[in-house]
């Protein structure tokens, strides 16, 4: 009997994300190889605890009127005692714990912080299990925009301009902050500098609202960037990671054509609210597209990710702006990242396998 790749399929987590990391669980589990898999789906609780979940697609569904969790009262997992077992061990209903067997690879479909941030890469890399994606450095990166924004910038990619402060310069010196934000202009952006999926992201158009969405965005992280709100169609590019020593590959580009909301919000992205529409491929001229993809490459790159990414742009009439590196994207079968690689020639079930076999040729 050939011998099929152990996968642990990882996802849920403690962010504020926990839902849409798991409606992107169902997606994977629903799609991945079977045949060439064996699939061990291990969630993360809200509490932080690793349990091994029903290997049941449906059940993870994103359903506005019930969001899916991580149920805690799954039996536990544990993760390998030392380097080189590579064995995670199930705590039974009996309490007799067993072996799951030898895991090749962790695939963590991890949205947010405490996943996405490298906090559990760091994690997996101190008991030696190779994983699908971008290391610690590249994911804490892509995590804080920020920081994200400094090192594009140092590579000599256009982003937009910022001003990023504390929860502890908010609450000594708020008007001095207050101060420092008028030369963004109108309008502009309020985020979390540590979030994703648009969670705690407002769209402030007057003075006197900077407060209430300053407040919002410290409720999610305790740094907080304002950026400068740019006129342009927003496109977005999906890159993956090549065998050792080729390039990065780039896919056709997507545009979220935005058409009765403020902007790309939480509801509209995951929740089906009207406004918004996803089209794939963008209408862009040929020389356009090409510049996309150098500048998508070029991010990622720059950003030393691994695996996968989803680069999102502004095209504005001076021409692109990079607006966010993802380095773990929306990857339910809907979401922009698949739906770019499908209109480029690669479908769900093939992106996976890709993935994953691009991660254990790395390993």
């Amino acid at each position: 009997m050939t011998h099929k790749t152990g996968v642990v399929v990882l996802f849920g987590g403690r962010s504020s994300e926990h839902s849409i990391s798991c409606a992107t669980a169902g997606g994977v589990l629903a799609a991945i190889d079977r045949e060439r898999y064996d699939v061990y789906p291990v969630g993360i609780a809200h509490d932080g605890s690793y349990v091994l979940e029903v290997d049941d697609p449906s059940r993870y569904a994103l359903d506005p009127a019930h969001l899916p969790e991580v149920d805690p009262s799954r039996p536990a997992v544990r993760w390998p005692e030392r380097v080189g077992s590579r064995e995670l061990t199930v705590v039974g209903e009996d309490g007799v714990p067993f072996t799951l067997g030898p895991i090749d690879i962790v695939f963590p479909i991890l949205h947010g912080r405490f996943g996405e941030d490298g906090t559990v890469q760091g994690m997996l890399e101190l008991v030696d299990l190779p994983y699908v994606g971008s290391g610690v450095l590249a994911s804490s990166l892509g995590m804080d925009k920020h920081f994200t924004k400094t090192v594009l910038q140092a590579a000599g990619i256009a982003v937009a301009p910022w001003v990023r402060f504390t929860s502890h310069d908010w609450a000594t010196a708020p008007e001095e902050v207050l101060a420092s934000l008028g030369s963004l202009g109108s309008p502009a952006f309020v985020k979390p500098a540590r979030a994703g999926s648009s969670v705690g992201v407002s769209k402030v158009s007057t003075p006197d609202a900077f407060r209430a969405a300053i407040e919002l965005a410290l409720a999610e992280d305790s740094t907080v960037l304002v950026e400068t709100g740019l006129v342009g169609r927003e496109v977005e590019c999906a890159v993956l990671e090549s065998l050792p020593g080729e390039a990065p590959r780039v896919s056709v580009a997507g545009e979220v054509v935005v058409t009765g909301r403020d902007f790309y919000d939480f509801e509209a992205k995951y929740l089906d609210a009207p406004g918004i529409e996803l089209v794939c491929p963008a209408d862009l001229r040929p020389e356009e597209l090409s510049e996309m993809q150098d500048l998508s490459r070029r991010a990622f790159e720059a950003l030393g990710c691994a695996g996968l990414a989803r680069v999102d742009f502004f095209l504005t009439a001076d021409g692109f702006v990079v607006n966010e590196v993802n380095t773990m994207p929306g990857f339910t079968p809907i979401s922009m990242f698949p739906s770019c690689w499908l209109a480029s020639g690669l479908s769900y079930p093939e992106l996976i396998t890709e993935l994953i076999e691009v991660a254990r040729a790395r390993s």
